[in-house]
């Protein structure tokens, strides 16, 4: 039995050196018609050799690996006088060396961890050879802040988030340090998602993809954005159905949060979100049906909502929100709650509704829906001012119009919801 696994292991490990030298024959091919010039270290033969030397030094010398280790020694001597000469010529990249090395390691790799680590590792070479185009491609576009921003994202998240307490230690505020936080970091994720999507998965492809995915990040932001497009181009269908599709897909992230964050409330708010949601995206398709089919380069928001400033001061608004909404809940019950929520709607609403998603407040479920939904629709309201502003009424008082309507449907949803339900 001891044989048939050594055995198995030496046909996976020549197998896997083979096809990785087959990779890196096509991306030397590559190389050489671009530079003209041939400074690579091994081919096909030399690849499989080497994974197969890995394996065998390995087995002989497990105890001491000192066979193994010369091996690996051997091999970078004779890629170091071949760099020098590479260096010569102003040639740098060590790319195929460290593929070598972890051909060279998949001896060991294969005895020590189960396969799929092998096969994994197999795969994530193969995978990086043959992304290079694209990802020299991405990595030229891409805005390297953006994603140190979101390495310290991680950081906070990963680091400092298990370190605050879970308990409530601050005054008049019904949610512990560790709840608050975590609340922030998955808001935070959900508008990155949308962001990264509109800006690097989905650039320039209209106007009506760039409402789609801005209503991920911010429905508020991408309708200023499309308004202000709309004044450059003198106003075009399209672009009333990007605006009026953001304000849907709104809908659609408010039920996604609160099924985050309150279970129960999600369920409430799933059929009239989902209703307006499709409501808006019906009037968008018969403004779309209007395209003209021109170029379209939509501008991008281009802020990235996981900057650690945006961070905090969400955080801020969130615990603000909380003290806000206890006090009025205790003072003036429903009738300050809706008034307030009304009010609410007019700035960023995602503090308010997660406020009062996570809050222990004294108000019922039908109360925290019915102000969830006062909130979407006068933001509904100041999207409708800011097309206006923005963009000029003569280019965009239909969409204005439109989500002006649906604002004035969602709050009277709101304020009816107890009567409805």
């Amino acid at each position: 039995m001891s044989m048939n696994i050594e055995l198995v292991h030496f046909l996976v490990v020549s197998a896997f050196s083979f096809l990785i030298g087959l990779e890196v024959k096509s991306y030397r091919a590559q190389k050489e018609q671009e530079s003209k010039m041939h400074y690579f270290f091994g081919d096909v033969r030399t690849y499989s050799f080497v994974g197969i030397l890995g394996f065998i030094l390995f087995l002989v010398d497990k105890s001491t690996l000192l066979l193994y280790g010369a091996g690996f020694l051997a091999l970078s001597v004779l890629y170091a006088v071949l760099y020098n000469n590479n260096l010569k010529d102003g040639k740098r990249s060590i790319l195929l060396f460290i593929v070598m090395l972890l051909v060279y390691s998949f001896g060991p790799l294969i005895e020590l961890q189960p396969l799929w680590m092998t096969a994994l590792l197999y795969v994530s070479i193969v995978f990086i050879l043959n992304s290079n185009r694209g990802m020299d491609k991405f990595i030229k576009d891409i805005n390297i802040t953006e994603f140190e921003t979101l390495g310290k994202m991680i950081l906070l998240s990963a680091v400092i988030l298990p370190l605050l307490p879970d308990t409530k230690i601050i005054p008049y505020i019904p949610l512990s340090p560790f709840k608050i936080w975590l609340a922030v970091v998955v808001i935070s994720a959900i508008s990155y998602g949308g962001y990264i999507l509109q800006k690097y998965f989905f650039p320039s492809k209209g106007y009506f993809l760039t409402g789609i995915f801005g209503g991920l990040y911010s429905s508020t932001a991408t309708t200023v954005v499309l308004a202000r497009k709309a004044r450059q181009v003198k106003g075009l269908d399209v672009i009333d159905a990007a605006i009026i599709s953001a304000t849907s897909v709104m809908y659609l992230r408010l039920i996604v949060v609160a099924f985050i964050f309150n279970f129960s409330i999600g369920e409430k708010i799933l059929l009239p979100f989902g209703l307006l949601s499709l409501v808006g995206f019906i009037i968008a398709s018969f403004y779309l049906r209007n395209n003209d089919k021109q170029k379209q380069h939509p501008d991008i928001v281009d802020k990235n909502p996981l900057e650690l400033k945006t961070a905090f001061v969400f955080a801020f608004l969130f615990v603000a929100m909380i003290i806000v909404t206890q006090y009025v809940t205790s003072n003036y019950g429903k009738s300050g709650l809706e008034i307030l929520s009304f009010l609410v709607g007019f700035t960023d609403i995602d503090p308010f509704i997660l406020s009062i998603l996570t809050g222990k407040f004294s108000i019922s479920s039908i109360q925290i829906v019915a102000a969830i939904m006062i909130a979407a629709g006068s933001n509904n309201l100041l999207k409708a001012l800011y097309a206006l502003w923005f963009g000029g009424i003569k280019n965009s008082y239909k969409s204005a119009l439109w989500i002006s309507l649906l604002g004035l449907l969602t709050i009277a949803f709101g304020l009816g919801y107890e009567h409805i339900m």
